[in-house]
């Protein structure tokens, strides 16, 4: 069990490690829009910043900062619950391959998350349109208010439109993976758990017992 638990941590450290050095480089020393060629014209580090959920998707009829609220409550419950489930993995023997594509889901989850909560509050704002850098101000003098921090992004692919960052990309990972290498695992470790709960939650009315 140990060394499952090593698997998952060095897995959420790393993916959040670099997540969040990638992020603060580039909202430190990119203005909103610029765009650097990587390789060359297929691939480019171009900075924005996402107000809504992955990819740049947004949350229709609802204003802004009350979907970003909503957001951010929503993926702070989810982590709570991937990492609930990822601790249950690592006690049972399960594959290795599992732990490591739920870590991906979860340190993903996290590492936007982190944007969310505190980017608002310790940078200024990236203006579009101006070429002004942001900066690092006093705590809660930043540009937004907890929960509503937007998420920096700066991956950009010519042939795929939505810009995305590290985070979205170990998620992404984590759940091919899932579905390429470990779907049957996956489904005998989550279905077998809920049939099993289902039959005991029923054991008492089969043998004629009130649940009560």
């Amino acid at each position: 069990m140990r060394k499952r638990f090593i698997i998952a941590f060095i897995t959420i450290f790393a993916i959040l490690f670099f997540d969040q050095l990638i992020k603060i480089n580039v909202k430190l020393n990119f203005y909103y829009g610029e765009s650097i060629p990587f390789i060359g014209d297929w691939f480019n580090i171009h900075f924005v910043e996402n107000p809504g959920m992955a990819f740049g998707w947004e949350f229709p009829f609802l204003s802004k900062e009350q979907a970003k609220v909503l957001l951010s409550s929503f993926r702070l419950v989810a982590i709570g619950v991937i990492f609930y489930y990822l601790i249950g993995l690592v006690k049972r023997k399960v594959s290795t391959g599992l732990i490591i594509s739920i870590s991906l889901i979860f340190a993903g989850a996290f590492g936007n998350i982190i944007d969310s909560l505190v980017y608002g509050l310790i940078f200024s704002d990236s203006p579009q349109y101006m070429s002004v850098v942001a900066e690092v101000v006093p705590f809660g003098d930043g540009y937004a208010s907890f929960l509503t921090g937007k998420v920096v992004d700066m991956f950009s692919w010519s042939f795929f439109p939505p810009i995305f960052n590290l985070a979205d990309m170990a998620i992404s990972f984590g759940v091919g993976l899932i579905i390429v290498f470990q779907r049957n695992v996956f489904q005998n470790e989550f279905f077998s758990k809920k049939k099993g709960e289902l039959q005991q939650e029923n054991e008492p009315s089969e043998s004629g017992e009130n649940p009560s």
